[in-house]
């Protein structure tokens, strides 16, 4: 197929280039189109952008028509943090044709050995809050707004490439089923937990001053997660930007922040109600009609989206993660929830033991692909 690559730069382009897996997945009951506004923001305001370099191509046949896009992502904090030389990419879509798809991809590695780096990795954002990993199984079921969706040729055309793996996340369907129940001797062991260490449940509505928390906050993310694979630590900027926009929506029942005497953030169990069905209704528009959907899919669920589950250093392997889930599981019943969708997960997650206790069976699983450039 004839084709060539353009660069995007202008705003009416990366519009476009945001708006073509609308047009490629039109008849695909699964895919969970992203909100425009949203994705241009990320694309050219994200806070992320004060250390990385971003560029962006299409593919485009010689009538005009887009057949591919891929974001090349250039994060000098990752390579740091991690000791590696690697550029990402990310946004990646194309038609079902392995010219362009080499193409795009060659086009991002090209840039990444212009810039003296020798491997390249993804489908991965800017940090491990952006959409990542192309999804290799479970392709029948419909993926949480915060995850990406994908055709199955996506992962034939990666071997056919030569693209390695670097590593597989899991995603669990977890059922409310018969464990809403939580026996009198959990809540008596969490019960002891909180006055021994002198914590607390935080009330959401306390997250309405956000400025008390962003900092504590900041710091039990980064402690968290700094082990997990392709972390790289949040700046102030960038978790202020997130605190200010998702803790004012977090919901008693559906999430846990766990606090000490001194108020800092010992502790979170994030869960958010499913839109995926909202943003299907919305089409990628918040105006005109798009809000009415997405307020409707927050105000009624029956699907919860399991996002964030970490803990600082000084409570890690304390016990605290049973108040999440005591927590979580006596509320599930009140409020009608079937099930729940975690986020992905690295496979032989050790965490991922303790849903032997519930109802849970597999629903995705996303591979991030590398490979030598």
């Amino acid at each position: 197929m004839r084709f060539t690559l353009a660069e995007v730069k202008k705003k009416a382009d990366i519009k476009k280039f945001i708006k073509f897996p609308n047009k490629l997945y039109e008849d695909n009951k699964q895919y969970v189109p992203a909100l425009i506004a949203d994705e241009f923001s990320t694309l050219v305001k994200s806070p992320s952008l004060e250390y990385c370099l971003i560029r962006m191509w299409m593919a485009v046949t010689p009538g005009g028509e887009i057949i591919g896009r891929i974001a090349g992502i250039i994060n000098p904090r990752s390579n740091e943090y991690h000791n590696e030389r690697r550029i990402r990419f990310g946004w990646f879509d194309f038609i079902d044709d392995i010219e362009v798809a080499s193409a795009l991809l060659e086009r991002v590695a090209s840039w990444g050995r212009e810039n003296g780096l020798d491997e390249i990795h993804g489908p991965l954002g800017y940090n491990t809050l952006g959409k990542q990993g192309m999804l290799i199984e479970g392709f029948e079921n419909t993926p949480p707004i915060n995850c990406l969706y994908n055709y199955p040729y996506y992962s034939r055309i990666m071997d056919e490439l030569d693209f390695n793996t670097q590593l597989d996340w899991v995603q669990i369907k977890i059922g409310a089923g018969e464990h809403r129940d939580v026996p009198d001797k959990v809540k008596q062991f969490n019960d002891n937990l909180l006055k021994r260490y002198n914590l607390r449940v935080l009330d959401m509505s306390e997250l309405k001053n956000t400025s008390k928390y962003i900092k504590s906050f900041h710091r039990s993310y980064n402690e968290g997660f700094k082990e997990i694979d392709n972390f790289v630590p949040f700046t102030e900027a960038e978790i202020e930007k997130v605190a200010r926009e998702y803790f004012p929506k977090l919901k008693n029942g559906l999430t846990t922040i766990i606090v000490d005497e001194e108020d800092n953030i010992a502790g979170f169990a994030i869960s958010i109600p499913s839109l995926s069905e909202a943003f299907k209704k919305a089409k990628g528009r918040v105006f005109p009609f798009g809000f009415i959907h997405i307020l409707k899919g927050f105000r009624n669920y029956r699907v919860i989206d399991l996002l964030l589950i970490g803990a600082a250093d000084k409570w890690r392997n304390k016990g605290i993660s049973s108040i999440f889930q005591t927590d979580l599981i006596s509320h599930i019943q009140k409020l009608g929830i079937k099930y729940a969708i975690t986020n992905p997960q690295k496979e032989h997650n050790p965490s991922l033991i303790m849903l032997e206790k519930y109802d849970y069976e597999p629903y995705m699983r996303r591979r991030c692909y590398i490979k030598n450039i």
